[in-house]
């Protein structure tokens, strides 16, 4: 089990590595990406989960190609805090990927992550197809900018 903590994190990052976040869902992985200072977390798309060796390489080229310093997965806990297999996945996918990668893996509380996005969404009048193409991506970014929010509360 990850129990990596946000400080742990931070000090294994250079001061330009970019954080990936990662929303998973059992078909698709939303994600998302920090800037190089770590202040805001930005949606940035969804990646069909179909094996886990496609799903590494497509992350391992992002990774190259944006300076990655680590990865923040959301960790789906029930609303009483207790771990279901949707957790258990979530620990998994954190745990294949820092190996497969060799990025530092965060697990990060997303409970209401996906409601929260949702919810700006339907106060934003989007379309139901909007809503579906943009909610992984944004529970994504959604998970990471509170991370990021941590790491500079923290500093």
């Amino acid at each position: 089990m990850n129990t990596r903590k946000p400080a742990d994190l931070a000090a294994l990052l250079q001061p330009d590595h970019r954080l990936l976040g990662i929303d998973p869902g059992e078909k698709s992985l939303g994600l998302a990406l920090s800037d190089g200072s770590r202040t805001i977390a930005t949606p940035l798309r969804v990646l069909p989960r179909t094996t886990f060796a496609a799903v590494a390489a497509e992350l391992a080229a992002l990774a190259r190609a944006e300076n990655l310093g680590g990865i923040v997965v959301g960790l789906p806990l029930n609303m009483d805090g207790s771990a279901g297999p949707s957790a258990q996945s979530a620990r998994a996918l954190a745990a294949n990927l820092e190996r497969e990668l060799g990025l530092p893996t965060l697990l990060w509380d997303e409970r209401l992550s996906t409601a929260a996005v949702t919810r700006t969404l339907l106060d934003a009048n989007a379309s139901r197809k909007r809503r579906a193409g943009a909610v992984d991506k944004l529970a994504a970014a959604y998970i990471l900018q509170g991370l990021l929010d941590r790491l500079r509360a923290e500093a």
